[in-house]
């Protein structure tokens, strides 16, 4: 029997309407309206469909955002001159700035210089230590849209044997860190990971975040497992996306899987918006 498809877009949506709703409550009995600023420096191509695709989820809901698009050129102080005024600005109750930078800019420095109170992206090490510890946070947006996921199967997690394919700080890290926090018993795999096929084989929930196409085979998954796929692919000069498991295989074998495109994706913006909002009301 085939795997029930877990509908990232359906829950996405889903999401947005309830935010929807809370921004029209807010701006009726608070007259406060969420607030959104995106700072992208460059122009890589994929970074301008991330950030037009978030303006476009903040118009739907009705959040206020404000782009600064800043040139390749900029430096390093311009740059956190300008989110030093962003914090500083009532009106902006979110900052998020698109990543990868220009290679001359600090990262991570610039990640820093966001006040924890507005980081929806839930990168700073504030917010990475709140979520370590278990104290209430901004959650990275991916890994929170991926434990959404497995929440709307209605599997419970305490006690369930766990798989992490993926080390990064973005997602395999936290994740593994929010599954824990749900009493799931929790493995982190990766590339030294010496069987990694038997490790996924045990996994009653599996999260692959590897970057790698169809890297993990149907043969690898658990019979009725949830298969998490944060994975997008494309080969060159091809438009298909791919995730990081063999989708056509592993849906005959798990129990509930994430297709891609349309699977995990559309869950970041959401929880990004969610996050925006949350930052709004904790303000008042």
């Amino acid at each position: 029997m085939s795997a029930k498809i877990i509908d990232g877009k359906a829950v996405s949506d889903s999401i947005r309407a309830e935010l929807r709703a809370e921004v029209a409550r807010m701006k009726g009995t608070k007259g406060l309206v969420p607030g959104l600023a995106v700072i992208i420096v460059g122009n890589d191509p994929a970074s301008r469909v991330y950030v037009d695709s978030k303006k476009r989820a903040c118009a739907e809901i009705g959040i206020y955002s404000e782009e600064h698009a800043l040139p390749e050129k900029t430096t390093q102080a311009e740059l956190l001159n300008l989110i030093r005024k962003l914090n500083n600005d009532p009106k902006i109750h979110g900052i998020l700035c698109q990543v990868p930078l220009p290679k001359h800019l600090d990262e991570k420095e610039v990640l820093n210089a966001i006040d924890p109170r507005k980081d929806v992206d839930g990168f700073h090490p504030v917010n990475v230590g709140k979520m370590m510890v278990g104290e209430k946070a901004f959650l990275p947006c991916t890994p929170h849209g991926v434990m959404e996921l497995i929440k709307r199967t209605g599997i419970a997690l305490q006690g369930k044997q766990a798989v992490v394919v993926g080390r990064s700080n973005i997602v395999g890290k936290p994740v593994a860190i929010m599954l824990l926090s749900e009493n799931a018993t929790v493995t982190i795999c990766h590339s030294r990971t010496a069987d990694l096929p038997g490790e996924c084989r045990k996994a009653d929930v599996l999260v692959v975040a590897v970057g790698k196409k169809e890297m993990v085979k149907g043969g690898w998954i658990k019979p009725g497992a949830v298969v998490i796929d944060v994975g997008v692919n494309r080969e060159e000069g091809s438009k298909k996306l791919y995730g990081d498991v063999e989708y056509e295989a592993a849906k005959e074998v798990a129990g509930y899987i994430t297709p891609v495109p349309g699977g995990v994706g559309p869950m970041t913006i959401a929880m990004l918006m969610k996050n925006t909002v949350e930052a709004a009301n904790m303000g008042r």
